[in-house]
């Protein structure tokens, strides 16, 4: 019996130890603060050796707590101090002199850099705890006053109005006595307030607003605490306002009646809605945005959305703001939706609707294609032209060019002049003779094979220069030799150049050991080529190029000319005609004569005439006429030819002429009557070539 007594007993111990334990951890649990972080609106600044305040954020809306009511009931209200140098908080010794707790602030009498860190206040009782922090900064004082300061306190005072300034927190804090005093300056100017502004107590009155009374204000409190002299510095920001006159009602400035919206369909579209606020102390305005009379909120569609007002300016409290709408990829049937801008205050409402209309189509793609084909173009065009000018302009003389043999009545297209060595002679006759003639079909004429013997050498290299379309020089240091005929060929080219405007060309084979006077001048009057060795050899070098463009247009499409490199007349016309000749009655034999040119021989008649019999009773007699009068700028040179057929008795009874019967001849008397060409021209010398 006394057994079980006792085993109930241990029973009833056990189970009240289990609930105790039980009751404490729940209060232990109860007991564990809500920390509610830290006050959002900032920290505290101080300057360093100045009074301090820390208000207890627990106090600030929207929480809803209030100091009275904590004083009223069981909780109590306490400070801590977190440090970075300790790794928990710590509770504040209010018996330090520096420290004094006022109702719901704290007081740091003065403070020091020592003194920043996180501060937290905490209301606690048995079952609830609650705590929130506040940062405190300790800075230096940059000289008695600062202008760049934050301000404590913002105030509003309307134009012509008045308004008392009061120092801040000058009313909060609980002096010992009353030997206190306060000092005011503006813009950091300590000056003395009078007329429109004064100083009662310690508070600064402006009986009349104006705008030269705007900006900071900065006021001193001193006091003096168990014989310590104590002070803190507070800054007022005075902002001046319209005064409420007026409706007042909110002016939406955009979109205005007349403006249209361009949007894009598929893109995200932007609407601005821009409202003018008038201000209005204490006030409230919004502006919100409505698709078909419902807000973007209620709409509840993730292609809508509309963020918060962006303020655009600000002037004496009146505000201009934007608010946007952004649609996200605009359909067709959103053109059928009403968008509305509007704006309210307590003075009224407005609404605005944004007219929408589709951009038109720009084929942006295709532009930028195109565009890009057509730089290509005339990239490839530019690189072309600069790599192949040469051969554009030879192809545009042939297309669009003319032929000078059709306008003029030039018997040669060029005439060569050079030094009479053995070099030069063999580049002229081997070279450049040869390939004219030969590839591109010019005629050529050269001095010492195109020229008649006798006369006057000057008359005979004149002559021979006013029949040629173009002079060529082949320049070298022995072409203007004293005395030498290239000399009279240089100077005779610079003559006829001015006088009568004879295009000249030259060519340079090698750099030009002595230089002079005339060379100089050809160089400058005329179209320069240069020959560069074995580069220059093959005709479609540059060099052929450049004098081609310098020579009168031959179209190549004939091919090589049939011309008889050792005539003394190379005219493709004279050439064609006396090729058809000699095929039928097998003109002359070929034999050197002149100054390395070719003559024919014959047999000279009773006349002085030089005929050539061909066959038994056949003779042909060769005229040529040229004129002597040098200075006329033109020289017509003729051959005429005359065919003799035999006669039984041996002699031949009439002459045929190239064109007809030479009047006046006895055939009967005469063994080769060939009749001299009549003759208009003055001064004529008059020779027959058989």
């Amino acid at each position: 019996m006394m057994l079980l007594v006792f085993t109930l007993c241990l029973c009833v111990l056990k189970m009240g130890g289990v609930s105790a334990s039980v009751t404490q951890a729940t209060v232990q649990s109860e007991l564990q603060c809500h920390d509610w972080g830290v006050r959002s609106e900032g920290s505290v600044r101080v300057y360093d050796g100045e009074v301090a305040y820390i208000y207890c954020p627990l106090f600030s809306p929207p929480t809803l707590y209030n100091y009275s009511q904590i004083q009223n009931s069981s909780q109590s209200l306490l400070w801590y101090r977190h440090t970075l140098t300790d790794e928990q908080e710590q509770p504040i010794n209010l018996k330090l002199h520096t420290m004094h707790k006022d109702g719901e602030y704290l007081w740091i009498q003065p403070a020091s850099a020592q003194d920043a860190g996180l501060y937290i206040c905490m209301i606690r009782n048995i079952s609830s705890c609650v705590k929130m922090g506040v940062k405190l900064e300790v800075v230096q004082k940059d000289g008695e006053c600062n202008l760049t300061a934050q301000p404590h306190l913002n105030v509003t005072i309307p134009f012509q109005s008045e308004r008392t300034l009061t120092c801040p927190d000058l009313n909060t804090l609980t002096l010992p006595n009353s030997t206190h005093s306060v000092s005011w300056s503006h813009l950091c100017r300590t000056r003395e307030f009078r007329y429109d502004r004064e100083l009662k107590g310690d508070d600064l009155v402006i009986y009349r607003m104006f705008e030269p009374f705007a900006s900071l204000y900065m006021c001193v409190v001193s006091y003096q605490i168990n014989g310590r002299k104590l002070q803190f510095t507070r800054y007022i920001n005075v902002i001046p306002v319209v005064p409420d006159i007026g409706s007042k009602v909110p002016v939406i400035l955009n979109p205005a009646s007349d403006q249209i919206f361009t949007v894009t369909l598929g893109d995200t579209v932007t609407l601005s809605c821009r409202v003018h606020l008038p201000h209005l102390y204490g006030e409230k305005q919004y502006i919100w945005w409505t698709v078909d009379n419902t807000t973007v909120e209620q709409l509840a569609d993730p292609r809508f959305s509309s963020p918060e007002d962006t303020l655009v300016s600000k002037d004496y409290g009146d505000e201009v703001k934007d608010r946007f709408l952004y649609v996200r990829d605009f359909s067709s049937d959103d053109l059928q939706r009403e968008f509305n801008c509007s704006a309210r205050n307590s003075r009224g409402f407005i609404s605005s609707r944004a007219v929408l209309k589709t951009e038109p189509y720009v084929p942006t793609l295709e532009l930028g294609c195109g565009l890009g084909v057509t730089l290509a173009l005339m990239l490839m065009m530019f690189v072309i032209y600069h790599v192949f000018w040469l051969e554009l302009l030879l192809l545009y003389r042939s297309w669009f060019g003319s032929d000078e043999r059709y306008t003029d009545d030039k018997q040669y297209d060029v005439y060569i002049s050079y030094a009479r060595n053995s070099e030069e002679e063999e580049f002229v006759l081997s070279t450049l003779r040869r390939v004219l003639e030969t590839e591109f079909g010019y005629s050529v004429c050269i001095f010492d094979r195109d020229s008649l013997p006798g006369g006057s050498v000057m008359e005979s290299v004149l002559r021979c220069m006013q029949v040629c379309r173009r002079l060529l020089v082949v320049l070298s240091s022995d072409c203007l030799c004293e005395k030498s005929i290239s000399l009279l060929e240089c100077r005779l080219c610079l003559y006829l150049h001015h006088t009568a405007r004879a295009p000249l060309i030259t060519v340079r084979r090698r750099a030009l050991s002595v230089p002079c006077g005339e060379i100089a001048e050809l160089r400058n009057n005329s179209t320069s080529v240069r020959w560069h060795g074995a580069r220059s050899e093959r005709t479609d070098s540059r060099f052929w190029k450049l004098l081609r463009l310098a020579l009168p247009l031959r179209p190549l499409a004939l091919g090589k000319r049939l011309i008889d490199s050792t005539s003394s007349h190379s005219d493709l016309a004279s050439v064609a005609t006396r090729y058809t000749q000699a095929q039928t009655v097998s003109l002359s034999r070929r034999s050197k004569g002149g100054r390395g040119g070719t003559r024919h021989l014959g047999v000279r008649d009773r006349s002085g005439r030089r005929c050539e019999q061909k066959g038994r009773g056949c003779e042909i007699c060769v005229s040529f006429q040229e004129s002597r009068r040098i200075w006329s700028g033109v020289i017509a040179t003729q051959w005429n030819t005359h065919l003799h057929e035999p006669v039984a008795n041996g002699t031949t009874p009439y002459s045929m002429h190239n064109s007809n019967t030479t009047p006046g001849n006895d055939p009967s008397s005469d063994l080769c009557p060939c009749e001299p060409i009549n003759n208009n021209l003055t001064n004529e010398l008059q020779t027959t070539h058989c």
